[in-house]
């Protein structure tokens, strides 16, 4: 019994000192990013916007092209991370990609795209969507980098390095990484996502500038705490560059429910997800905007894999755009799915 127990006891004490040497790693290589980063713009273009023409835009969470239809979520109360293969995950990151060249549209956002990953069999989405697409200019801002997370269990997400893309057909001239305040308990951040936005700032005849903002915001911390901090911060951008006289054009996935949007017009067996809220009232400028397709879901519960009429659906992915862009249309992808757990975007749209 002795010697058993002195067993049990080495065998907790190696586990024990096991985590503290993955703690402390963890500690000395946190992703630390100052508040504001330059991004480099590469192949940046030269085409000018003005006043006289309808321009397109594009939001779309790709998922790192590992969250299709066969997948769910450990965060959202599954038991998975990532695509069945990397074969896959390129079919999934093919089938986006598609949809994408399909609609060219004048600028896109994308989130949740991978440069080099454990989840998504490190296949550089980055490089495969610039280079499928060389007549944009494109930018990226890191918002997930960790050298090792370790769960879920079975199969890790590991190394991550990922973020938000921002492609253009008109130049760029300034674009910028800023970070959203707000963090989790200090053991979950380690290993979670460093929130922020990307600014794409372009120059107009009139010299002033059209602003576009790419997002990602924060969707799982206990009682919203953080994303209140983050739309604060987002608001106060906001209004200081309108104040400005410039053009703004926030969009991406909010990890709200985009306002006028309403979750029970969409058929499901699942009930309200507790990470799921709504923006604040008070959040919107006055004068502002939002610009959702109200009528096709663009986000899924992922506790399941995607079953028609049992996933939870809403409305989180759109834009909010400032008085002075005029919104000609917007209509949402309803794509099941298939390739993320997202839908698409595309709004169109003119300047005043």
């Amino acid at each position: 019994m002795l010697r058993m127990l002195k067993y049990i006891l080495s065998l907790v004490g190696a586990l024990v000192l096991l985590f503290g040497l993955y703690i402390s790693f963890m500690i000395i290589t946190d992703y630390k990013p100052k508040e504001i980063i330059p991004i480099t713009v590469l192949n940046n273009k030269a085409e000018i916007i003005n006043s006289n023409q309808i321009y397109s835009i594009l939001t779309y969470n790709i998922g790192y092209a590992g969250m299709d239809d066969g997948q769910d979520f450990f965060m959202d109360g599954g038991s998975g991370s990532r695509s069945e293969s990397k074969d896959k995950t390129v079919q999934n990151l093919k089938g986006m990609e598609e949809f994408i060249k399909a609609n060219r549209t004048s600028f896109i956002f994308l989130q949740e795209v991978d440069v080099n990953s454990t989840r998504s069999y490190h296949v550089n989405e980055y490089e495969y969507i610039k280079n499928s697409l060389l007549d944009y200019s494109s930018s990226l801002a890191i918002n997930y980098k960790s050298p090792w997370v370790p769960v879920p269990i079975l199969k890790p997400h590991g190394k991550v390095e990922g973020g938000i893309v921002t492609l253009s057909k008109a130049k760029i001239n300034i674009s910028n990484r800023y970070v959203l305040p707000g963090v989790e308990n200090w053991l979950k951040q380690l290993a979670d996502l460093d929130r922020c936005f990307m600014e794409s700032r372009i120059t107009l005849e009139s010299g002033k500038e059209l602003i576009l903002v790419n997002l990602h915001l924060s969707a799982f911390d206990k009682g919203g705490i953080v994303r209140k901090e983050q739309l604060g911060y987002l608001k106060k951008y906001i209004l200081n560059e309108y104040n400005k006289g410039n053009y703004l054009i926030v969009g991406g996935d909010f990890n709200h429910l985009i306002p006028g949007t309403d979750p029970s017009i969409f058929k499901t067996k699942e009930e309200w997800p507790q990470w799921l809220q709504k923006i604040p009232e008070d959040f919107k400028p006055e004068g502002f905007q939002w610009i959702a397709d109200a009528k096709v879901p663009t986000t899924r519960t992922d506790a399941n894999r995607y079953v028609v009429n049992n996933n939870f659906l809403a409305v989180i992915d759109g834009f909010l755009a400032s008085p002075n862009v005029e919104i000609e249309s917007v209509k949402g992808y309803q794509l099941e799915f298939k390739y993320t757990d997202h839908n698409p975007v595309i709004m169109k749209f003119k300047l005043k």
